[in-house]
């Protein structure tokens, strides 16, 4: 992983919307879409049965949700750093389109890992907080905002 500032741990993994390397557009958007039904379907599967078997007094099925996801995110990357190359029609495929939809989490885990992984902990830190009070008050102002509307 690059500790260059100018990189996103995505682009550092070959994953970006300015790269023409190994897919076209077209195909990247087609691998995306498709990959983002099967995560989507994937998504509410999962939670649906984890729904159906734990109590409700907790929301569990998001949890699974989010930590299978950051699990599979984690695997994939780390067979692409250590021991298989991953092509950017895979990457584009698991990692923006199945597991984007699958859940956004394992992005943002994996974007503060791999600040953590630079150590730049302060950013790391101001990322992992910033992302969940300011995603928090987010959907409290968008809430409220729709009581008044």
């Amino acid at each position: 992983m690059s500790s260059s500032s100018s990189t996103t741990p995505l682009e550092d993994l070959g994953l970006s919307w300015h790269s023409s390397c190994c897919i076209t557009l077209h195909v990247r958007f087609a691998l995306i879409a498709i990959g983002g039904a099967i995560g989507s379907l994937g998504r509410y599967a999962l939670d649906g049965l984890v729904y159906r078997v734990a109590p409700a007094s907790f929301p569990y099925g998001t949890f699974v949700v989010n930590v299978v996801g950051c699990l599979v995110f984690g695997l994939i990357i780390g067979q692409a750093d250590q021991r298989f190359a991953v092509g950017s029609p895979a990457r584009t495929f698991w990692l923006i389109g199945v597991l984007g939809a699958f859940t956004t989490f394992s992005t943002y885990t994996f974007e503060t890992f791999g600040l953590l992984r630079d150590g730049q902990w302060t950013r790391a830190v101001i990322n992992a907080m910033g992302q969940l009070v300011g995603g928090l008050f987010a959907l409290w102002a968008g809430y409220a905002a729709s009581r008044v509307l």
